[in-house]
């Protein structure tokens, strides 16, 4: 008898005609804009726009129902770009509303560092009434430069300008005495402290054949800084100007790289000619 009368006491609920579920996900490029097509190519330091409908809901005899929901981007390796974003809410949704679907609007911020590949806006919902829960993986493609990865700290994509305005790298790493040389490279392989610091530097020189310096930076170039999602790498770049009397030859641009997390050093031996 006592059971009967505590089921008596539960408040009614009216069952969804669906089950619980995500629903009209869209990935725009501005509030309210319309959605993008999956294969569309966005790139890392851009904001998505983010929106989607719950359906499957379940009411109480009041008519109200109480939603909890959260929205979260994760890498292709399941790395969290930023931290959650939760929400709930509870309404009342009389008869009039019978078409009507809770919607769930945020943004989502891409770190301006990433790598290519596809990626994914997560969301999950709960519904507090029915006790039920469901998840929607909305994917998308993020396009960048490609930096491979590395288990030790050293240099990728080291490429060659006149000034560090130009777009393009020269094909083939050949100045002129007089000429402006100006360098940018990926260093990888680094290890994070906490909160993901990164603590990189490096010291570039200019090598003669003979394995003298007859240039080097007078400080090292300095990054620190700590993130919510971990830096796939760090960029360096560095200018010098060639004398008009430089004697033609093969000179080697030196870059000695160090981590200062991981107690790792690295140096990069990278030639080019003087005509």
């Amino acid at each position: 008898m006592r059971s009967l009368l505590l089921l008596a006491l539960l408040p009614a609920l009216a069952p969804a005609a669906e089950p619980l579920g995500v629903v009209q996900a869209v990935i725009a490029q501005m509030e309210g804009g319309e959605a993008l097509p999956a294969d569309f190519q966005h790139v890392p330091g851009e904001t998505l726009f983010f929106s989607c409908r719950i359906a499957g809901f379940t009411k109480s005899a009041k008519e109200q129902i109480h939603l909890k929901y959260s929205v979260q981007a994760f890498d292709p390796k399941g790395v969290a770009l930023s931290e959650i974003y939760q929400n709930e809410m509870e309404e009342e949704v009389g008869p009039q509303d019978k078409e009507w679907l809770p919607k769930i609007e945020t943004q989502v911020d891409l770190p301006p560092i990433l790598r290519g590949g596809a990626y994914k806006v997560l969301v999950k919902v709960e519904d507090v009434l029915a006790k039920a829960s469901a998840e929607l993986a909305v994917p998308f493609q993020v396009h960048a430069k490609d930096v491979p990865a590395s288990a030790v700290v050293t240099v990728r994509n080291f490429q060659w300008y006149h000034t560090d305005e130009e777009e393009r790298p020269m094909a083939r790493p050949v100045y002129h005495p007089g000429d402006n040389m100006w360098m940018k490279f990926d260093m990888v392989g680094y290890k994070y402290g906490e909160e993901n610091k990164v603590d990189v530097s490096y010291v570039a020189s200019l090598v003669l054949a003979s394995g003298k310096a007859i240039w080097t930076q007078p400080e090292p170039a300095v990054e620190q800084s700590e993130s919510f999602y971990p830096k796939p790498y760090v960029t360096g770049e560095f200018g010098i100007s060639l004398q008009k009397n430089f004697a033609p030859g093969t000179y080697t641009m030196s870059v000695e790289v160090k981590d200062a997390v991981g107690k790792q050093t690295y140096e990069g031996k990278f030639n080019f000619t003087v005509q």
